[in-house]
């Protein structure tokens, strides 16, 4: 796992998680060293903890030659289900193609944890808003082709418009009509009414990369969540229960 030197919660983190059996967990101080050995294999997943953001991503993207990086956040609501949500960078999700693209890999995600997929695909606003602003009825529509696409790859999914608090009752996969409406939904959730945020993690790599918040008091829940996507079992209820793996941060 990834730390700022001396940092305590990461180190409180580490070793609770490891006492609760979600793996064997290490700090990293350097975040290309975390990056190159979880591209050797050394490590089975990593969580970038409270190490720097730009320092962190642009590790990923030089070990592992990426040129953009799109990420698909765990939330929970206070007394809501958990889902994951994209997209959550202001700069990610941009075209129809790139939201189906999230789903696909998105739906990666939870095959390896065991769950089934429930897709939620947002627009800017109701069916009946349609003719109101050319904006909104862009969103509905790229919405609809987005429904449209999937299903024809053989995934359900419904266009459930600009209903975000019907759709968090019954989708784990909800999809912003775009990055910025996406961060947003993010920020109100989890910095202002407190919702939980367990990472992120990168959708365009083959490796397990939960990325992280450094406003977290505790990444057990991150370190929970990439090992249950090494183990391949996470509980309906939002408790990862998959078999730990070799984790570090």
């Amino acid at each position: 796992m990834g730390s700022s030197i001396d940092s305590d919660h990461v180190r409180t983190s580490v070793d609770l998680a490891n006492a609760t059996g979600y793996g064997t967990s290490a700090i990293y101080h350097d975040a290309e060293e975390l990056a190159q050995h979880l591209k050797e294999g050394r490590i089975d997943a990593a969580v970038r903890g409270d190490l720097d953001s730009k320092q962190a991503m642009m590790a990923i993207k030089k070990v592992f030659g990426l040129e953009k990086i799109e990420r698909m956040a765990l939330m929970q609501p206070r007394g809501g289900s958990i889902f994951f949500l994209a997209p959550v960078g202001v700069d990610e999700g941009v075209t129809v193609q790139d939201k189906v693209d999230m789903v696909r890999r998105g739906v990666l995600l939870l095959n390896r944890m065991g769950v089934a997929p429930s897709i939620g695909i947002m627009a800017g606003g109701r069916a009946s808003d349609i003719g109101r602003c050319p904006t909104v009825d862009r969103t509905i529509h790229d919405a609809e082709n987005i429904v449209t696409l999937l299903k024809g790859q053989g995934l359900e999914a419904e266009n459930v418009h600009i209903l975000i608090e019907e759709a968090v009752h019954s989708k784990n996969i909800i999809i912003a009509p775009d990055g910025i409406s996406g961060n947003l939904i993010f920020r109100c959730l989890h910095l202002v009414d407190g919702g939980r945020s367990m990472g992120a993690p990168i959708l365009n790599m083959d490796k397990v990369f939960v990325d992280t918040s450094r406003a977290k008091s505790s990444y057990v829940d991150s370190i929970a969540l990439a090992s249950a996507l090494v183990g391949g079992a996470f509980s309906p209820k939002g408790h990862p229960g998959g078999h730990p793996g070799n984790i570090k941060r």
